[in-house]
């Protein structure tokens, strides 16, 4: 088979490129590279079964003619993390939905399955945990710019169960829980790989709030697995699937627990939402999938406790800590 991956030069793409080419597929990414880096594939681009082109899903004749070629298509390009859509709400925005919707649109010409990565940042502010896929959502005010992520991603959902409603296309929407793993960039505030590095450099880990919003951490090698299961079964189209872990732990006691596997050199440090993401930002207390669906369907269960998943992001961030110039 052939699958075109958005975003495949991403922390969770280059991944789920890893166990398509494992299974012995053919695969094309793109990625413009803005939050992506080429070195996530680097160790893939000597494979005559990868085609990697650097550019981005809004280019429509690329897209279209990609499309027709393969037999499925993973998307997965999108804004990524709290920072950037605060610092960049705008472009943001409209990488979300603009991009959604061209490669929509070449699935829709072509017939082509398409899967949709989603974000459980839809959930809003819901305190009825753990979230279920039927659940209603609750969203923060507008002015928050945090929860223009949620609404974006919202959109791109609606969009494609009406299509899938009104013609059947062949779409499925995976809504992913705090995705964690080796080659995940705390540039954009994802919290594993900045306490990590924090910790292996003796620096405080700063811990954003009170520390008592709690988390699930799913290892990203068990999400690919899942995705590439959920597109190819035809009985999963028309739906939205959580993947991630159920496994809760608070942001405080992840810190604590990335303090002791890097060796207690750093001290937990609290610094306020106000001073870490300015006015416009809010946050969900509890976030924790229900994974019933899932695990009816495919059989799915994390195979990577924290601990583990901890210790496999500590060897990969600290090899990388190891190359950087003196």
């Amino acid at each position: 088979m052939r699958y075109l991956i958005t975003g495949g030069a991403g922390f969770i793409g280059s991944h789920l490129a890893d166990q398509l080419l494992e299974e012995g597929h053919q695969i094309v990414i793109i990625d413009d590279l803005s939050t992506g880096c080429y070195e996530n594939v680097a160790h893939l681009d000597c494979s005559h079964q990868l085609n990697l082109i650097v550019d981005t899903v809004n280019n429509p004749r690329l897209v279209d003619d990609i499309v027709q070629e393969v037999d499925g298509v993973f998307h997965l390009a999108s804004a990524v993390g709290v920072n950037l859509v605060i610092e960049q709400p705008v472009r943001s925005l409209e990488c979300i939905i603009n991009g959604t919707q061209a490669v929509m649109r070449a699935c829709k010409r072509f017939r082509r399955p398409m899967l949709i990565t989603s974000s459980s940042e839809v959930y809003g502010k819901g305190n009825k945990v753990p979230f279920h896929e039927d659940d209603d959502r609750v969203m923060g005010p507008t002015n928050k710019l945090r929860w223009g992520y949620a609404g974006a991603k919202a959109i791109d959902e609606f969009l494609a169960l009406a299509n899938w409603h009104q013609s059947r296309f062949p779409v499925v929407i995976t809504r992913l829980f705090n995705t964690v793993g080796p080659r995940q960039t705390g540039r954009y505030g994802m919290v594993v790989p900045r306490f990590i590095r924090q910790g292996l450099r003796g620096d405080p880990i700063t811990v954003y709030g009170h520390g008592d919003q709690t988390r699930c951490f799913g290892h990203v090698k068990d999400v690919v697995k899942a995705l590439t299961r959920l597109l190819a079964l035809p009985e999963a189209r028309g739906q939205v699937f959580n993947v991630g872990s159920d496994d809760e732990v608070s942001v405080l006691e992840l810190a604590k627990m990335v303090q002791r596997q890097t060796g207690n050199r750093s001290e937990i440090v609290f610094l306020p939402y106000l001073k870490a993401y300015g006015e416009n930002f809010d946050d969900m207390e509890r976030r924790v999938p229900d994974l019933s669906k899932v695990r009816k369907l495919l059989g799915y269960e994390a195979t990577y406790d924290l601990e583990a998943i901890l210790q496999d992001v500590i060897e990969h961030e600290r090899h990388s800590l190891e190359q950087e110039p003196v």
